[in-house]
């Protein structure tokens, strides 16, 4: 049953990813926590490494498609090569419940800010 679960939320991030370029880990996170057991920094850590292949094929695909300014991918690239590091820094000096509440926060932000940019269109 785990398997089917695990490949649901696969699909079901893989789509949020394509339609709005949101990275699966707002649905992968909260679903490995609380529906398979996971620590959140193990959580974390296991959506950073499940997201790499659909950004390699949705970053392809928009690359085909004309999209994609090599020069802004780059330095984004870059930036979040160096992030990724710091925060793994970061969140294996802070508690469990710590990183479990500045992550609802975070996916408390991105739902205002989706919800404000409805509003304005």
């Amino acid at each position: 049953m785990t398997i089917v679960i695990v490949i649901a939320v696969g699909f079901v991030g893989g789509i949020l990813a394509g339609l709005f370029g949101v990275g699966g880990g707002i649905i992968f996170v909260p679903t490995m926590v609380l529906g398979l057991g996971l620590t959140q920094l193990h959580a974390e850590a296991s959506s950073l490494l499940a997201i790499l292949p659909t950004a390699a094929v949705g970053s392809w695909r928009q690359v085909r498609y004309g999209n994609v300014q090599p020069r802004t991918a780059a330095i984004v690239g870059i930036g979040s090569v160096i992030g990724v590091q710091v925060g793994v820094l970061v969140a294996v000096a802070l508690p469990e419940n710590v990183l479990q509440r500045l992550f609802g926060a975070f996916l408390l932000v991105t739902a205002v800010h989706l919800v404000w940019r409805m509003r304005r269109s």
